[in-house]
């Protein structure tokens, strides 16, 4: 099927974003990303690795590609664990929206390389700071390290309510 085949030129539906978000988990530890000071966006807080996807890339490149840049990691079995869309339904705007890869993998050591997106740190799992990450994640996370739903996708909705406070919608397949 060639591009102009698949009816984007003239899309009047919303579009979207794609991301990748890694959670990797070593010696009963998760990493976490804390965000520089100086982040426009989730500043000091923590999170998974990932970001945008380049145009040439499949999301497990993408996420191969980020776990690679953001932390020195050269991981080749990621799970995908989550299919995330973030969308603001209240809004006729043509902004795009998010649809995030949620990939979860586990490394041999946690030994990893600083970059200039923040501070990697290792939590133990049994104690995770939920405190003090991106306000989606104590939400997601305990759902994606369930290992009583092993193997199955987590899909996730979050929109912002009518006064602008996200709201986060979970299922599973």
């Amino acid at each position: 099927m060639r591009w102009n085949e698949q009816g984007i030129q003239e899309n009047e539906r919303h579009t979207v974003v794609p991301r990748t978000l890694v959670f990797v988990i070593a010696e009963r530890h998760l990493l976490l990303l804390r965000g520089s000071p100086q982040k426009r966006i989730w500043p000091n807080q923590l999170n998974g690795i990932g970001g945008h996807l380049e145009p040439d890339e499949h999301p497990l490149e993408g996420a191969l590609r980020e776990l690679s840049e953001e932390a020195g990691l050269e991981l080749h079995d990621l799970e995908l664990r989550g299919l995330i869309h973030l969308a603001d339904t209240n809004s006729r705007r043509s902004d795009p929206g998010v649809l995030l890869f949620v990939y979860v993998g586990e490394a041999p050591s946690r030994a990893v390389q600083p970059s200039s997106e923040g501070t990697l740190e290792w939590h133990p799992l049994e104690a995770l700071p939920y405190d003090d990450m991106v306000p989606d994640l104590p939400h997601l996370l305990p759902l994606l390290l369930d290992q009583q739903h092993a193997g199955k996708l987590v899909y996730g909705h979050y929109a912002p309510d009518s006064d602008g406070a996200m709201q986060y919608r979970f299922g599973r397949s």
